[in-house]
């Protein structure tokens, strides 16, 4: 079966189960709005101290915020959901059900869960981004663009391999919330350039939880702060995660008995 056309399927089946509860919708942007205003008054803070911060202007940080709200709309509505589920299915042993189907199991537990509203934060990021984009009285090129796109593709890739990894672990491990749970919080330090922290908590937002490629390259991107190199680093990065990932994906599934053990 065609991982687009599957994608594609479980996609309007989630969009018709969301729709089901549109007071869900308002619950959600009211979440956006104190997420986005929490931020915002930690921005305020940083600024009545200091004119910048590790070389970034507020609107360039606006920028960081917003895709760090787009980036967290992306994880929740579509990645998050589908990796709580199979993380249930292999406790339970109900993996069986997807592992029987005509369709690549990697694919289909990858696309089987979407929670439409969580799309709020994605929309609201990217009028923070616009906003912000807007104050920083520069022209946005077309090579801007699509190298800001490229970047959060890439990015959202990294994050749903390093996901399913994560995940890949209840394989072996009963108890992988505390994992979870943790790659939460890390990703959190995403609101602010990775330039910010020590080069330990740097290392580790790079490349245990690549919340740097994530959200502060395509926040370069879109503020003129991209390089080809980093750019590149971030294509092969991304080649070498869907490998790994991949790779303990087929591993975990070898070890994998099933509900009829």
């Amino acid at each position: 079966m065609n991982p687009l056309k599957l994608a594609w399927t479980h996609l309007r089946i989630g969009v018709m189960n969301e729709l089901q509860y549109r007071v869900n919708f308002f619950i959600q942007l009211l979440q956006s709005v104190i997420a986005l205003s929490t931020g915002l008054i930690g921005l305020s803070l940083v600024f009545n101290q200091v004119d910048n911060l590790a070389g970034w202007t507020r609107p360039e940080l606006l920028v960081v915020m917003g895709v760090h709200l787009l980036m967290g709309g992306i994880v929740r509505s579509a990645i998050q959901p589908n990796m709580e589920r199979l993380m249930n299915d292999i406790r339970g042993g109900t993996l069986d059900f997807a592992l029987t189907k005509p369709a690549d199991a990697q694919a289909l537990v990858s696309v089987r869960e979407f929670r439409f509203w969580q799309l709020v934060d994605a929309i609201v990021g990217l009028i923070v981004i616009g906003y912000a984009v807007s104050t920083l009285h520069s022209h946005i090129s077309l090579l801007q663009t699509i190298s800001f796109i490229l970047a959060l593709i890439m990015g959202a890739i990294m994050l749903y391999c390093t996901w399913l990894m994560v995940t890949t672990i209840a394989f072996w491990v009963i108890r992988v919330d505390e994992i979870a749970n943790l790659f939460e919080g890390l990703y959190a330090a995403g609101r602010w350039p990775v330039s910010v922290y020590p080069d330990w908590l740097r290392t580790g937002l790079t490349f245990l939880v690549p919340v740097a490629f994530a959200v502060t390259i395509p926040a370069e991107a879109m503020t003129n702060r991209l390089t080809t190199e980093s750019m590149l680093y971030a294509f092969g990065l991304t080649l070498l995660f869907m490998t790994l990932a991949r790779g303990i994906w087929v591993i975990g599934l070898r070890s994998y008995s099933g509900a009829s053990a």
